[in-house]
C-alpha cells in the first residue's frame, strides 16, 4: 500500500483548520488543527528530509495562512483557503515528496541494473 504524501496532509491541514474555525466560530480551534497538521508533517519528515527544506515548507505554510486571509477579500473565504492549500501542497510535494520519490525510483533502477546479467 502506498503511503499518503505529506503534501496532502499539509494542504488538508489548512482546509480542516479553516473548517474547524468556521464550525466552532472560534479561530483558536482552527489554529490548533493547523498546528497539529504542522506537527504531524514535521514529525513524519524529520528523519527523512533535510531541515532546510522543512523550514522552507513551514515558512511557505505561514505565508499561505497569511495569503488566505489576504485573498478572502477578493475571493470567497473557501476559495482563498483552497488557493492557499493548493500552493502549500504543491510546494510540499516539490520539496519533500518528489525528491524522496525520485531517490527511490533511482535506487530501484540501480538495483535492477546490478541484478541484470551482463
Amino acid at each position: 500500500m502506498h503511503r499518503l504524501p505529506t503534501a496532502v496532509v499539509a494542504g488538508a491541514s489548512l482546509v480542516l483548520g479553516f473548517a474547524a474555525a468556521r464550525i466552532t466560530d472560534n479561530p483558536a480551534t482552527g489554529a490548533v488543527v493547523v498546528l497539529a497538521g504542522v506537527g504531524w508533517c514535521l514529525a513524519r519528515e524529520a528523519r527523512r528530509t533535510m531541515w532546510q527544506r522543512l523550514a522552507v515548507v513551514v515558512g511557505v505554510g505561514a505565508g499561505c495562512f497569511v495569503l488566505a486571509h489576504a485573498l478572502a477579500g477578493y475571493l470567497t473565504p473557501w476559495g482563498a483557503v483552497a488557493v492557499a492549500a493548493l500552493v502549500l501542497g504543491a510546494v510540499t510535494w516539490w520539496l519533500v515528496d518528489e525528491p524522496r520519490r525520485r531517490r527511490r525510483r533511482e535506487g530501484r533502477a540501480a538495483d535492477t541494473a546490478a541484478a541484470s546479467p551482463r
